[in-house]
């Protein structure tokens, strides 16, 4: 499990050209770095139930991420906090 305060960074991947899919992870975070606030819970996915397929338990995360830095505007210190699954972050 990660932990409060720990760097993460987004996925760089893209399963929506490999076929249909359901993707709860915004596009234009994928490949960003960001801190993990909290822990959420588990839940089952919901990329695979969107689907009627087995789904597995995950770790869901609120992450926040540095706004000026994907959005290229506000001040030092607004930030974008999204959930994200476990499957979708790496080590920073």
């Amino acid at each position: 499990m990660l932990a409060a305060g720990q760097r993460v960074r987004v996925k760089l991947d893209w399963p929506e050209t490999r076929g249909p899919c359901h993707i709860r992870t915004p596009h234009y975070l994928r490949g960003r770095t960001g801190v993990v606030e909290r822990h959420l819970g588990r839940f089952h996915n919901p990329e695979d139930l969107a689907f009627a397929r087995a789904a597995a338990v995950l770790d869901l995360y609120h992450v926040r991420f540095d706004q000026p830095a994907i959005w290229g505007e506000g001040a030092s210190g607004d930030a974008i906090v999204v959930e994200i699954f476990e499957t979708w972050l790496e080590a920073a």
